[in-house]
């Protein structure tokens, strides 16, 4: 009896510890502006078979996700956002997409999810992107031809 008590609980605790093996709660900065954003944002985070949670912060412009790590991937979360017209750390909307998005929605483009040496505001650089771009400055308060270096 204390057999098949014993055999009994620890298929228990097997199982049990399988299911949550593959949780995984992941935090990376999205960006958008309003409430039409988060409902958008969360609903291509849950569209992503294997995620269970997502959590989008306006304030914070930070995301909160799990997910179960043995059906999906961070990556494949983050493309599903920028396909949605969200730029993340990782991967950037296409400008297509962005440009569909309510006026509302439409956030400051480009800085640190793109790593432009450090600056957090950078204009986006489609036309010029094989451009030197180390001389570039803050080009929030000025136009990008006259803030950056990389432009003659």
């Amino acid at each position: 009896m204390k057999v098949k008590f014993l055999s009994l609980v620890s298929m228990f605790l097997i199982g049990t510890m399988t299911v949550f093996a593959g949780t995984k709660t992941e935090t990376f900065k999205v960006l958008g502006n309003c409430g039409m954003c988060e409902s958008r944002i969360e609903k291509a985070v849950l569209s992503v078979d294997g995620v269970s949670k997502a959590d989008w912060d306006e304030k914070t412009k930070m995301i909160e996700i799990v997910f179960d790590d043995s059906k999906t991937d961070v990556h494949k979360i983050q493309k599903a956002i920028a396909d949605a017209g969200h730029d993340t750390d990782m991967i950037k909307a296409k400008v297509e997409v962005y440009n569909n998005l309510p006026g509302c929605c439409k956030y400051e483009r480009g800085g640190s999810e793109m790593e432009m040496n450090g600056q957090e505001n950078h204009n986006n650089h489609e036309g010029h992107e094989g451009m030197d771009h180390s001389k570039c400055t803050n080009s929030k308060k000025s136009t990008h031809k006259s803030s950056c270096g990389g432009m003659n």
